[in-house]
């Protein structure tokens, strides 16, 4: 399966359209956030068609989005800002980076955007590396030749900017919401506890603290990287150690080892499980 992320979160009908150039895919999900100003594409294909479907949908999203009118909270640095392909067990990881990387090649060199690999493509360069600073400061790395693309042009477009992408297992995205009265400070600096490396740190979570100014909520938003070591469960009572949470949401849909153990107390919004999807 695949789970690709536009720089889009608030027209549908945009959206719409992306979706269905993702055609020969299967649609899965989709979650949509306007603060985030960001959609995250939930899709299955069969081997030999998965690489067709991400190169369709990356050049609807790449004619329909333009970053540098973005607002959402969300760190990115393109239209199609992320594109990986997601791997359940090691017997279909070699299928995985085929089709990828044939979608890469192509998105780079036909569709002219540049294409930088991370996690164990790059030899586990993060997205957080090659987001810091944002499109910007990405575009200039790149005109400095401090950094060059894995495929495509060597300058970033403004409107385009870059796709990262990978193969990888499964990552477990979703967001928690502080119970109020609370602070962004607060938000923030739980996040800053809890990431791999803070002082509480978890290994494999990414976080950060963020406002969410149409909803008027105050959300830790997490990555779990590795759902084997640590589940959902551990991130909520390490962000409860610190302040309530009054529930939380999946990004995109997980395995159903990465949600044992959640409390039903605290209400968990989610998409079925992947083993649920992928067995309709």
């Amino acid at each position: 399966m695949t789970v690709p992320n536009v720089s889009e979160g608030r027209d549908l009908a945009t959206l719409e359209a992306i979706g269905r150039a993702f055609a020969p895919a299967h649609f899965l999900d989709l979650h949509t956030d306007p603060d985030h100003d960001r959609a995250v594409f939930s899709l299955a294909a069969r081997q030999g068609d998965m690489a067709q479907a991400l190169i369709g949908g990356a050049r609807s999203a790449i004619a329909r989005i333009d970053i540098s009118a973005h607002t959402g909270i969300h760190p990115h640095v393109g239209a199609l800002d992320v594109m990986p392909v997601v791997y359940l067990d090691e017997e279909r990881r070699g299928a995985a980076i085929a089709e990828v990387l044939t979608a890469a090649g192509f998105i780079g060199e036909d569709l002219g955007v540049p294409v930088f690999l991370y996690g164990e493509l790059a030899g586990g360069r993060t997205r957080a590396e090659l987001r810091n600073g944002g499109p910007e400061r990405l575009a200039a790395r790149v005109a400095s030749r401090e950094l060059a693309p894995d495929f495509g042009p060597l300058h970033v477009d403004p409107q385009a900017g870059a796709t990262l992408v990978a193969a990888r297992r499964p990552l477990i995205a979703f967001n928690l919401v502080l119970a109020p009265p609370v602070s962004l400070e607060t938000a923030r600096a739980i996040a800053a506890r809890i990431r791999e490396s803070g002082s509480d740190g978890l290994p494999g979570v990414r976080a950060l603290g963020l406002h969410l100014e149409r909803q008027d909520l105050i959300q830790v938003s997490t990555n779990i990287e590795d759902h084997r070591s640590v589940r959902a469960r551990d991130v909520l009572a390490a962000v409860e150690r610190h302040h309530p949470v009054a529930r939380a949401e999946l990004v995109a849909p997980a395995p159903e080892a990465a949600l044992a153990g959640w409390p039903p107390a605290v209400r968990l919004d989610m998409p079925p499980t992947i083993e649920a999807l992928l067995d309709r």
